[in-house]
Formats: structure tokens, sequence, C-alpha cells
């Protein structure tokens, strides 16, 4: 046992030290702060960027009406009234003085219409906010011409209620499949890039030990299963070290962007309500689903003999990631339909598919368990069959990039007993 853990802790302090990983987890959390304060940066970028529009018209009234719908829509946009030709309106957008210039007039029937200029209309911003300013008013002026009162108004546009109500028993609240969404959507993302990242290394680590002819040493004094799963096993340490680093770096920033609010974290993004389970078994299907492909990529990096081979052979393996996430994804406002039912017991869909029913529906204990029995006895029997082919595939050399250097792998393994 001592050499499985000489292994697995070789593994991951070798990995732990190298430069791609430090400038990775670095970057990456780096990403993570800047993502958590975005709103915080653009405000500093943008706290002295106010656009200035000159308006064309020839009513003060309706100039003066625009002014007051524009200004309790946005601050960071100023307008004034400009008394010269169009021209001399373009000489300013020209020279930098303006950010653009409005036309502002009437239509036959007393309705406000205008028209925006400028050297370029790419910032959408702008020109949302003076449309929706003028779609105000327009709006304001048409209802008034109607002959309606203001509280008239205000119960027209007020939305109207409609209710959705479930009937069956202990079925979750539209509020509670919000936060469930939500909170599924973030630990899909998670699950994805986190196993094709690490199985990725996984598969990559096996290649380069099997490179440098370290393999026919290893595998004569350790057994293949218990060197597999310490590789395994090493790499996963390193991923909760990673994550570990970035969570933290993620959690303190917004809790610091958001120390004005109320409520603690789960309350703010909405997660307040969702029971302890759903987290209990976003960790369960992460570490199962963890586990099913890192000993899919380790068996699979094994059967070559370059590192430059590694891409091509764990493709279809990345592939079925992706097809998981993709049909996650759509499930996300399905997830009662018979594809996803089906799918969510299928051992390679199964860590995101059955997460998702968790997370979205009230399920029986039962389903839920035959989805992890599943799962637990896909990645036993894959341990087992991994471990042959990984005895036989890192004593194989040359050019190697066929899945039919698997039936090679395992004659190797039982000539080798």
């Amino acid at each position: 046992m001592n050499k499985f853990w000489i292994i697995l802790f070789h593994t991951y302090i070798s990995k732990l030290k190298t430069k791609s990983f430090i400038i990775t987890t670095i970057i990456t959390a780096l990403i993570v702060f800047g993502l958590s304060n975005i709103q915080t940066i653009i405000e500093k970028f943008d706290q002295d960027e106010v656009k200035q529009v000159a308006v064309l018209t020839e009513s003060d009234e309706l100039f003066h009406a625009y002014e007051q719908s524009l200004t309790a829509m946005s601050s960071s946009i100023v307008i004034e009234k400009m008394d010269g030709t169009e021209e001399q309106a373009e000489e300013r957008v020209t020279s930098d003085e303006i950010t653009g210039y409005l036309m502002l007039t009437e239509t036959s029937e007393g309705l406000p219409q205008g028209s925006y200029k400028a050297l370029s209309i790419t910032d959408s911003a702008v020109t949302d906010q003076l449309e929706q300013a003028l779609q105000q008013l327009k709006v304001t002026i048409a209802t008034t011409k109607a002959g309606l009162s203001p509280e008239q108004i205000n119960e027209l546009y007020a939305p109207v209620q409609f209710d959705k109500v479930a009937l069956e028993e202990h079925a979750k609240s539209e509020e509670e499949l919000n936060q469930a969404r939500g909170l599924v959507y973030v630990l899909l993302f998670v699950i994805y890039f986190a196993v094709i990242m690490y199985a990725n290394m996984i598969a990559m680590e096996v290649a380069t030990e099997k490179s440098s002819r370290v393999m026919e040493i290893l595998i004569s004094s350790v057994s293949p299963i218990k060197q597999m799963f310490g590789k395994i096993l090493g790499i996963a340490l390193l991923s909760l070290t990673q994550f570990a680093v970035i969570l933290a770096v993620g959690y303190g920033s917004l809790k610091q962007s958001m120390s004005g609010m109320e409520g603690g974290f789960f309350e703010v993004f909405g997660f307040g309500e969702l029971p302890v389970s759903t987290f209990v078994y976003a960790g369960v299907f992460f570490i199962l689903g963890y586990f099913l492909f890192a000993t899919l990529a380790a068996f699979l990096g094994s059967l070559v003999s370059r590192i430059e081979d590694v891409q091509q052979m764990i493709t279809p393996m990345t592939l079925l990631i992706i097809a998981a996430f993709m049909i996650a994804m759509f499930g996300l406002t399905k997830p009662e339909s018979s594809f996803i039912t089906i799918t969510s017991y299928i051992p390679f869909f199964a860590p995101m598919i059955m997460f998702l029913r968790v997370g979205m529906l009230t399920l029986p204990v039962w389903e839920i368990a035959l989805s992890i029995g599943i799962l637990v006895l896909t990645i036993t029997l894959l341990a087992i069959f991994g471990a042959r082919v990984y005895r036989g595939g890192v004593l194989m050399y040359g050019k190697s990039s066929s899945f039919k250097d698997i039936k090679k792998a395992l004659q190797l393994t039982k000539n080798d007993k």
C-alpha cells in the first residue's frame, strides 16, 4: 500500500510545482476576481465618461419633455438644445466636442420622432437609451391625447397577474425552480470544465511517463490498478487544491463587493431556500463523474507513446462530455421529458443529467440510487478493464493512436502474466 501512496503524492507534488499549474491557477483566480468585481471595474472606467448629445428641435416644450424622460432613465447621457444648423452639429461631432446629435421632430399626429447621427453607432447603450426615452415620451403623449389619466396609464401597463401552481405533492414552486435552475446551470459548467481539464491532465501524465520509459520499471514493481488510481487520486487532490484557491478568491471578492447587501452569500444569489441535499448530490455526482472519466482517460493515455497522440485518442471521450453538457442545457427547460429521463441512466451522461433532474424535480430515492449504482458499477468495471488495458498499454511503443490497440494491450497483459 506504501507504493500506492508514493505514486499518489508524487503525482500531486510534481504537478503542484509545475509552472503551468501555478500560472493557470493564478490566471484563473484573476479572471474570477475580475468577473466578481466586473461592475466596480466598469464603473471605474466609465465614471468620467459622460456622453454629450445635442438635440435639434424647434419646440422647447418637446425638448424639455424629452429631457425629463431621458434623465429619469440614464445619468450617463447629457443632452443640450442646440439652436444652430445640422451642418454646425456635424462639425461639433467631427471635432469630438459632442458624441452625436438628435433631430427631434413631430409627426402629423403630434407624436415625437427622432433621427440620431454620430461618427459611429456601435455604442448601442447610447442609441438604446435615447430610443427608449423617446418611446416612453411618445406613449405619454399618446395616452394623454386619448384622455387617459396617470392612474389609468399605470393600470394599463401593469403586468398581468399569472400564478403557476403545481398540483403534485412536494413539487417545487416557481421560485424554487428558478433557484435550482441557477445553481444547476453553474454546477454543470463546473463539472464540464473540471472533467475536461483534469481528465486530459491524467492522460497527458500517463503518456509523458510512458514516453520516458519510466513505465517499464514502475509496472514491474507496482500493480497497474494501484498505479492508475494513484495518478487519478493525485490529480484529484490537485484539482481540489486549484478549486479551493479559485473558490476562496471568488468568495472573498464577491463578499467584499456585496458587503452592503442584506442577507448571506446564498441569499443574495437566490440559493437560500434550496435544500442541503441539492448541494450534497452536486458533490456526489461531481466525484463520480470525475472518477468515471478519469479512469477512462488513464487507460486511453496508456495506449499512446507520444504526447502528440493524446488529444486524438481522448477525442471520443471529450465528445461524450460535450454531448452530456449539451443534453443538460436542453434539459434545463424540459427536465421531465422522456429523453432526459432515459439519458440520466446512461453512465457517461448521468453525472450531469441525473444531477439536473435531482436539482429541478422531486424524484423518488430509488431513481437517484439506481443512477448512482449504475455509475459506481460502471466505474468498477471500467477500473478492472482499464487496469488490464493499462498494464499492456504502457508496454506498447511506436505509433499508437487507434482503438484497435486496446486488443493488443489486452494480449500483452495476458502474455505478461
